[in-house]
């Protein structure tokens, strides 16, 4: 995640500098630019004496097999105590990003530094940190230099050996990676554990944690029999929310041999959860260090999306162990390598151990609220950039999800059984390897005989391609489908469309239409003359596909009532409600148009449908989201757009009334069923239950707010919990909804979920609390989340809490931010956090992105605040790449 570039300075020893922070205009770093190491690092010594929180000794010996010239090593926030190769003090200089040894013997030879390092002033998160009292690392990308002078890039894959040393009272907890092969008493109240790993691994993979650690333990028995012993390690506190982690894990590493054929490798693997962490998760070998946002649940803390959550990334970690660690990326250009394939995969695992078809929706949501609003922004890159200022800037929705896209599109064109092939070939030709997205290219093609030079294109070019269809009817009852597709000038890409049609009597047989031209025709065949095409099954293909002339609202409607896809069925209701609800954004205030009759018999047909999965009915009924309606909006007024969601929102409440309330009392007992078995695991069934019972509360409450206050007094888990906590915090006592409820009775309970969860130490619950009042649109929003930053619990130095409370309102209160006073105080914590993490602060920029979208009012205000941001002094080279991006 962290600094490129350097600049040498002719000092000898001492300090390096203070954090990357912006002194002159930053350099690009470009992909075309990458040359092979001109040393190689054969094994890595580390011997770790960790004095205090504020205070590490870190000694490294390096054997150098391989390099001549001046040998250039990375180094930031280090102070130099010694370097010696060969026991040879060397002649040197100290840069501020680097350590170079002028004139280096010959290869073969062992370097030696010994540097001092303070955790606790290492407020960046990148490297050695503390976190609440537990000393832990994260290198990825480029935060082992801030461990110890290294070849900090990913192309350098070493063997290493470590030993740890801190206070036995303090730290009785030490690990690292590998296997561990010694321990012992130091000697004054401190001990010592020494850790090999047998694989080679790059430096961003080196991991270490030291503290006061609860723990519990099991075992798994690989496909060759060979026991692992595995751990999952959290605050002492929290070891009661870590069984279904573990749950996660042992079916994460059964399914991988099943599906993939992987097995794993060392004799142990631990997972670490710690409260301050940027990401969600790190898949250091062996070591995997997490936020504890996705590790802790348990039904009165974690939703079941959180429950959902924890088993995609613990899984997403887990699988790293063959995608990514033992073959990984040869430069940060290729992050898609790893970390697309490797979304791919844990996709896959969820799809199979929850819904298929929800999880696949849920990940297209994210696809075009997130990523699709990504591409039509200045911020929009390839999946594998061209050029970096900052390599955290690039851990994006576009090389993660995108990327995953890309990889199913492999699969559809390969065909099931020739894709396993091909990832087999992929896995044993590279292991052990730092490779690129061309060799997992190259794999695809060997294994399967398909000529796949033109997909490169997906990895070269930025932005959302555009498919449109001319569809017309043939004597027979066929369907011509003339298609186009065009992204910005660009050449053709491969883009497969599923296809199908689909009436009253059926839906015929898939076929998979593999666009590669800019112009194609092709037929689907069936003797219906009223079937209707069904495009992009399944979401073949990440782009904007649409019809020439429109499908009408009668064939959308046929769509959304017998396709027998999933995605497509969902996606003609979101086409159906997309209609009205820009319609009304278009109208006049005074002038707006009815509520259709075809979109509330779409609605009452999805609340009658018992026959359909539960999940699926929650998500037919959902609206689209306001990112998604937003982007093809010009001149975009916020509050426009926000009035006539809810508009549309609370008039299908109104028709649907007793349907609503009907389906919400029917579900009662099987959204509860889960609740007295057990209290850390969920079931698929009780949770669809919860959704689509919730979903109709969402509605019921845009009528009355009493049914809010029963169902947040009734809960028996943090789902439905928080889903009335949220619609409380959201209540306008000036609205006819509340006219029956006192105020004071919503503002009890949301202190009373706040009571709760600090008397719990449930810090996670904590940051529902926080999120919930900055999410509520309401007139008193921004000076609500003001005056919570000044909370006891609040902390700008802790990740998790910032985004919750700030992160949230930019992010997830459209109508409260988009105004002049919301856009300064945004400005103002870009400004301020970024002088604690620059990470954070570049993420929180990013809300900026889309500012030439909207209308000439807040467009120019938005212009404002980035460039006060670009202009502030010493801001992070993260924050300054972000914000130049977007103005340019």
């Amino acid at each position: 995640f962290f600094a490129i570039g350097r600049r040498s300075v002719a000092l000898r020893g001492g300090l390096t500098s203070m954090a990357s922070m912006v002194a002159e205009e930053p350099k690009e770093k470009l992909r075309s630019d990458y040359t092979i190491p001109a040393y190689h690092i054969e094994s890595v010594d580390l011997d770790f004496i960790l004095e205090s929180e504020s205070k590490a000794i870190v000694k490294s010996k390096l054997t150098v097999t391989q390099g001549t010239g001046p040998l250039i090593l990375d180094g930031e926030d280090l102070v130099l105590k010694s370097i010696q190769i060969n026991g040879i003090s060397p002649e040197y200089d100290v840069g501020k990003d680097t350590l170079t040894i002028l004139a280096p013997p010959p290869a073969p030879f062992t370097l030696e530094t010994v540097v001092e390092i303070d955790p606790k002033a290492n407020t960046q998160l990148s490297g050695l940190y503390v976190s609440d009292g537990i000393l832990c690392t994260q290198c990825e990308a480029e935060g082992f230099r801030r461990i110890t002078y290294f070849l900090d890039r990913p192309d350098i894959m070493c063997k290493y050996r470590v030993r740890v040393e801190a206070d036995s009272k303090k730290y009785p907890v030490l690990l690292s990676n590998g296997n561990e092969i010694e321990n012992g008493d130091a000697g004054n109240d401190r001990h010592y554990r020494i850790f090999e790993d047998p694989f080679k691994k790059p430096c961003y993979l080196f991991a270490l944690v030291a503290g006061d650690l609860g723990h519990i333990e099991d075992t798994f028995t690989t496909c060759s029999g060979r026991s692992v012993k595995l751990a999952v390690w959290s605050e002492h506190h929290n070891v009661k929310a870590l069984d279904w982690a573990m749950f996660s894990l042992k079916e994460s590493m059964r399914w991988d041999e099943i599906a993939y054929g992987r097995e794993y490798d060392l004799d142990v693997y631990h997972v670490v959860a710690v409260s301050s962490f940027n990401m969600g998760a790190m898949e250091n070998k062996g070591l995997n260090v997490f936020n504890t946002a996705c590790v802790l649940a348990t039904k009165d803390t974690a939703t079941d999306g959180d429950f959902e959550r924890v088993l995609g990334v613990i899984a997403h970690e887990y699988f790293h162990n063959w995608s990514g660690n033992r073959v990984t990326c040869r430069d940060w250009f290729q992050l898609t390598l790893k970390e697309g394939l490797t979304v791919f995969r844990d996709q896959h695992f969820s799809e199979e151990k929850t819904s298929a078809a929800a999880k696949r929706i849920e990940d297209v949501r994210i696809m075009r609220s997130a990523q699709f609003s990504q591409d039509a922004s200045p911020l929009k890159h390839p999946i594998r950039p061209e050029s970096v200022i900052k390599q955290d800037n690039f851990y994006t929705v576009t090389v993660y999800n995108k990327g995953a896209e890309i990889i199913r599109m492999y699969r559809t064109l390969l065909g099931i059984e020739t894709f396993r092939t091909a990832m087999d070939l992929y896995f044993d030709r590279h292991d052990g390897q730092a490779v690129t997205c061309d060799d997992f290219r190259q794999a695809m093609a060997d294994a399967s005989g398909k000529d796949l030079t033109q997909f490169e294109e997906w990895y070269k070019q930025a932005g959302t391609p555009l498919v449109t269809v001319e569809h017309s009817k043939k004597d027979d009852g066929s369907t011509i489908l003339k298609m186009k597709q065009s992204n910005d000038g660009q050449p053709p890409l491969v883009i497969p469309i599923a296809a199908a049609t689909v009436s009253s009597a059926g839906t015929s047989s898939e076929q998979v239409f593999e666009l590669n031209q800019a112009e194609q025709t092709f037929e689907l065949a069936t003797d219906d003359p009223e079937a209707v095409p069904s495009l992009l099954r399944g979401f073949s293909a990440p782009i904007k596909l649409i019809f020439e002339p429109p499908l009408t609202v009668e064939q959308i409607s046929i769509l959304a009532a017998y396709d027998t896809d999933p995605f497509c069925k969902w996606d003609a209701w979101q086409q159906l409600s997309t209609k009205v609800i820009i319609d009304r954004y278009n109208a006049p205030a005074d002038k707006m148009p009815e509520l259709p009759s075809y979109l509330i018999d779409a609605f009452k047909a999805t609340l009658a449908d018992t026959e359909a999965e539960t999940r699926l009915r929650a998500y037919a009924l959902a609206l689209p989201a306001y990112s998604t309606l937003a982007l093809p909006i010009d001149d975009l007024d916020p509050s426009k757009l926000c009035n006539a969601l809810d508009m549309t929102r609370k008039q299908l409440a109104q028709a649907s009334s007793k349907e609503l309330e009907a389906v919400y009392v029917s579900l009662a007992s099987a959204a509860t069923a889960d609740a007295v078995a057990t209290d850390t695991m969920y079931s698929v069934e009780a949770a669809g239950a919860r959704s689509l019972r919730n979903a109709c509360l969402n509605y019921m409450a845009t009528l009355d707010a009493r049914p809010v206050l029963a169902h947040f007094d009734a809960a028996t888990c943090m789902t439905d919990k928080i889903a009335a906590a949220s619609l409380l915090a959201g209540l306008d006592p000036s609205k006819e909804n509340m006219q029956h409820v006192d105020p004071k009775e919503k503002d009890d309970r949301i202190h009373a979920f706040y009571q709760t969860a600090k008397a719990n130490r449930d810090d996670l619950v904590i940051n529902k609390w926080f999120s919930i009042q900055a999410m509520a649109n309401v007139d008193s929003a921004l000076q609500n989340v003001r005056d919570l930053m000044n909370h006891p619990d609040f902390s700008a130095e802790n990740p998790n809490r910032f985004r919750s409370l700030i992160n949230t309102f930019a992010g997830a209160n459209p109508n409260q931010f988009h105004n002049a006073l919301g856009y300064e105080f945004i400005t103002e914590q870009i400004i301020a956090v970024d002088q604690i993490n620059p990470l954070v602060a570049a993420r929180l920029a990013s809300v900026f992105a889309n500012w030439r979208r909207h209308e000439p009012e807040r467009r120019e205000l938005m212009r404002q605040a980035l460039s006060r941001i670009q202009e502030t002094s010493n801001i992070s080279k993260d924050t300054y790449e972000i914000v130049t991006r977007c103005l340019k």
